[in-house]
C-alpha cells in the first residue's frame, strides 16, 4: 500500500531525492518479523534502533536543514505495542509532521501475518504474547490486530510474512529500500596452504595442487605468486587458462544467486601444498577479475609472510 498523495506533495517535490535522509518506521503484528526487518535493513546499510520511546522520535530524527541530510546514514526504527507511550490511535498522527519534513524520506512499514501462523510461531518458539501474557496466544493476536488497525491503514507499506521465508522478506526489503549502491556482495579472495589447514571463514574452496609447482625451480623457489616470473611459469601450465576460464564462469552464476538470498559476505578460499606461489597467483588473478566486474573484493594471502603481501591487502 502506498501513500500517492505524500509523494507528491510539494514540499518534498522542491527538495532532490538525493538530499532526503531514508528513514523506515518498522512496525505490525507482534511475531510477524520485525526484528527480522530490522536486521535485514541493518545489513543493507541502515542504522538500525528498537523500540525507542515514540515522544523521542523527533529529536532522533535529526531536526535540521536538508542540506545536512546527505551526510547522514539511513535509519531504521523499530516501534510496537511494548514500545513506550505507543498509542495505535495517535501513532499515525504523531509521524505526519516527520513524513512531512523536507529533509526526510519516511516510509512507514506494517508487518502483517495470518493469526494461525502467528500463533504456530509463538506455540514453536514458545514465546509469550507481549500484550497479554497471561492469556492464550490467539486471544491476544486478535486484541492487538484491533488495536493496530490504524497503524496499518496509515501504512506505506504493508507486507504479509504468512509465507515469507526470511531470505524472500529480505529480497523484497532490499528492492524497495536498500540505498542506491550501498547493498553490495563483499568477495573475500584468500590464497592459503594446504598444510596449515583450511580457512575457517571460507564458503567455496579452491584446489590448485594440480598446477606445476615453481617450488621445484631453484631460481622460482625464493618468490612468490606476487612476482611476474613466477607468474609466468603457473600461467604457461596447460591446465592453468581452461581451470581459470571454467573458474570465472561458475562464479559468474553463483554470484547473482548468492545475491539474491540476501548473503552480504562470501569467502573464496583458494590452496596450494605451501600458500605461496599458485594459490597466491590464482587469487590475485581471480581478484582483478572480480573487481573489473564491479565486485567489492577484498583480498588476503594468509599464508604468505607479511614482507611479501601487497600493502593494501589487510593481513
Amino acid at each position: 500500500m502506498n501513500r500517492p498523495a505524500r509523494e507528491g506533495s510539494p514540499a518534498l517535490a522542491a527538495v532532490p531525492a538525493a538530499a532526503r535522509t531514508p528513514v523506515v518506521v518498522v512496525t505490525g503484528l507482534s511475531g510477524a518479523g520485525k526484528s527480522s526487518a530490522l536486521h535485514i535493513l541493518e545489513d543493507v546499510g541502515y542504522e538500525a534502533i528498537d523500540n525507542i520511546p515514540v515522544s523521542l522520535l523527533g529529536r532522533l530524527l535529526w531536526p535540521g536543514t536538508e542540506e545536512k541530510a546527505a551526510q547522514r546514514e539511513p535509519l531504521a526504527v523499530g516501534v510496537d505495542i511494548r514500545t513506550r507511550d505507543f498509542h495505535a490511535d495517535a501513532f499515525p498522527r504523531e509521524v505526519e509532521p516527520l513524513r512531512a519534513r523536507a529533509d526526510l524520506d519516511l516510509r512507514l512499514v506494517f508487518l502483517d501475518c495470518e493469526s494461525s501462523v502467528l500463533v504456530r510461531r509463538f506455540t514453536e518458539t514458545r514465546r509469550r504474547h507481549p500484550l497479554h501474557p497471561d492469556r492464550p496466544v490467539d486471544d491476544s493476536i486478535r486484541t492487538e490486530r484491533s488495536l493496530l488497525a490504524p497503524v496499518r491503514e496509515a501504512a506505506d507499506v504493508v507486507i504479509d510474512t504468512s509465507q515469507l521465508s526470511v531470505a524472500e522478506l529480505r529480497r523484497l526489503l532490499e528492492r524497495r529500500f536498500a540505498p542506491e549502491g550501498l547493498h553490495k556482495l563483499t568477495l573475500s579472495v584468500v590464497s592459503f596452504a594446504y598444510g596449515k589447514g583450511l580457512p575457517r571463514e571460507a564458503d567455496l574452496v579452491f584446489d590448485v595442487r594440480f598446477l606445476q609447482n615453481p617450488h621445484y625451480i631453484d631460481a622460482l623457489r625464493p618468490g612468490s605468486g606476487l612476482d611476474a616470473p613466477v607468474a609466468a611459469y603457473i600461467e604457461q601450465d596447460r591446465g592453468f587458462a581452461p581451470f581459470f576460464e571454467s573458474l570465472t564462469v561458475m562464479l559468474g552464476g553463483l554470484l547473482p544467486r548468492y545475491r539474491e538470498e540476501g548473503k552480504s559476505y562470501l569467502t573464496i578460499a583458494v590452496g596450494c601444498t605451501g600458500g605461496r606461489h599458485r594459490s597466491v597467483l590464482v587469487a590475485e588473478r581471480l581478484a582483478a577479475h572480480l573487481r573489473a566486474h564491479g565486485d567489492n573484493v577484498v583480498l588476503r594471502h594468509r599464508d604468505l609472510e607479511p614482507a611479501r603481501a601487497r600493502p593494501e591487502d589487510p593481513l
